[in-house]
């Protein structure tokens, strides 16, 4: 059983085009990009004693993620739309030379300030890296050879994004902090050159002469403006202010004032932003849906896991980033064999097998003993990550084949957007969360989970009953957190039962194959 082909439209592009004889540098260049983009937002988490030290600016210090993150996932939708309407490559290369110019600012800085501005630059170029390096990789290769670049890519992003802490503090410990964004230029420029020199893009076909394009800056604005309001609320509730007073309030009443009127300026739009087909195809839609829920799942793993093998379990940082990283050994492999299964069975049924696995694996945390021993949690991360590398491929691969080259940038734009936005409100949700578990079992003065964290990082200032009945509660608010990321797989999986049709409409250019 396999995808149905279907005739598309005569303005795509064959995979086999002149893009495909030189792909192999420009692999090389998606992967540098990609490992650019990834480490680039966990890099700077073990440098900040040294960089707070330097510049000051404790209390704003968490915008140094926050800005990033905002940036990248604003500008997503914005240069998938600018992708399809410019081609790829000037896309790609503007994003480069913006990362570039955003890390050498951010070397330069000469306090929080600034180096916060630099980092938000930083982001607007790590927007254009993400999407269109997922997207050039769905261009350059078809159907049935995509799950190996995808897993490439896959690779790349998950030892980037373990590697990035470690490599922050060496920098930081050994070196300076302001090395952590110079040894981006070398990466980066020789990535600007491979695609500079090797990415060759397709003619696309038109009908008609090609008129001017059109670009809709309204409309991309009120998605940036809507997008910044939304993240900050999200990120700063609960942290700067609570959730409940003016400041969130405010920000989350003018991101829905800015959404509708954003849904108004793209209805009325010659060429829109976020075009209404992302939504109204049922295939889109259910993929947008499922990995937003991905995001918001993946959450529990990558924030908890970590304070739960130190607190709980007594195991050090090195250690405890294991325990985290065992899941991107089988991730990126089960992506990879993923086409086996989904030549056979069909992307939305592979998609369902895997968020299932996710499901009960998820559900079966909780049920580990305290405090149990490492390998128990490494395991179950091993196995999550197989589960989702059968999950996530299959949906991105299959709604990149559903649509000709002019849409690909855009759609691909839509699902990483959704993605962010789901890890944005996950961070945002499981945090409050665990700090409600944790109120409700030491009262409503014990503070967050990372507070709770430093204090067991030394025991010796505590008695031996407090320590335990700390870690337990450590314990269950992770526990509550897991139970969450289930919630979210079930969503998910919700999603693809209902939305998703049974077999993706997959056009037979995509393929590369003959019906």
């Amino acid at each position: 059983m396999t995808e149905s082909p279907t005739t598309p439209a005569a303005t795509a592009p064959s995979p086999g085009s002149a893009a495909a004889a030189r792909r192999g540098p420009v692999v090389a260049a998606l992967m540098l990009g990609m490992g650019l983009a990834a480490i680039d937002g966990t890099i700077v988490s073990t440098a900040v004693p040294q960089i707070v030290g330097d510049l000051g600016g404790l209390a704003v210090f968490s915008w140094l993620f926050s800005g990033y993150l905002l940036a990248v996932t604003v500008t997503l939708p914005v240069y998938g739309k600018l992708s399809d309407t410019f081609g790829r490559k000037p896309v790609l290369i503007a994003g480069i030379v913006l990362f570039l110019i955003g890390s050498l600012l951010c070397a330069a800085a000469w306090s929080m300030a600034s180096l916060i501005a630099f980092r938000v630059v930083q982001g607007l170029g790590g927007g254009a890296l993400q999407g269109t390096v997922q997207t050039i990789a769905a261009d350059l290769y078809p159907l049935k050879e995509r799950p190996r670049i995808q897993a490439r890519l896959s690779s790349v992003w998950a030892a980037s994004s373990v590697a990035g802490p470690a490599v922050g503090g060496l920098l930081a410990g050994y070196a300076d902090w302001r090395w952590i964004f110079l040894v981006n230029l070398p990466i980066g420029l020789v990535a600007l050159w491979l695609v500079t020199r090797h990415l060759v893009e397709p003619q696309r076909a038109t009908a008609a002469p090609r008129e001017r394009p059109r670009i809709d800056w309204a409309g991309a604005l009120g998605v940036f403006a809507t997008g910044a309001l939304l993240i900050t609320a999200l990120v700063q509730g609960g942290v700067a202010w609570p959730w409940l007073s003016a400041p969130s309030l405010a920000l989350l009443g003018g991101a829905v004032a800015l959404g509708a009127l954003t849904v108004v300026i793209e209805r009325r739009a010659a060429e829109p932003i976020i075009p209404g087909w992302v939504w109204r195809r049922r295939t889109i839609a259910a993929v947008n849906l499922s990995l937003g829920a991905l995001g918001l799942l993946m959450v529990a793993p990558t924030v908890f896991l970590p304070t739960y093998a130190q607190s709980v379990l007594g195991l050090g940082p090195i250690a405890a980033g294991f325990v985290l990283s065992t899941w991107t050994l089988s991730w990126p492999i089960s992506a990879a064999f993923s086409n086996r299964v989904y030549t056979r069975i069909g992307f939305r049924l592979t998609a369902v097998l895997g968020i299932s696995g996710a499901l009960l694996l998820l559900l079966a945390f909780p049920f580990l003993p305290f405090p149990g021993e490492p390998w128990q949690p490494a395991l179950i991360m091993l196995l999550l990550g197989a589960a989702l590398g059968l999950f996530q491929l299959p949906l991105i691969v299959g709604v990149q084949s559903t649509v000709p080259y002019e849409e690909r940038g855009t759609t691909t734009a839509s699902v990483l957007f959704c993605r962010q936005i789901g890890q944005t409100v996950g961070a945002a949700l499981f945090g409050a969360v665990a700090n409600g578990v944790l109120a409700s079992r030491l009262g409503s003065g014990s503070g967050d989970l990372d507070t709770l964290a430093r204090a067991l990082d030394d025991p010796a200032s505590l008695t031996a009953e407090t320590t335990d009945h700390l870690r337990r509660a450590v314990d269950a608010a992770v526990d509550w957190v897991y139970l969450g990321a289930a919630a979210a797989a079930a969503l998910a999986l919700l999603a693809l039962l209902t939305l998703a049709p049974r077999r993706f409409p997959v056009l037979k250019e995509a393929t590369g194959d003959e019906e």
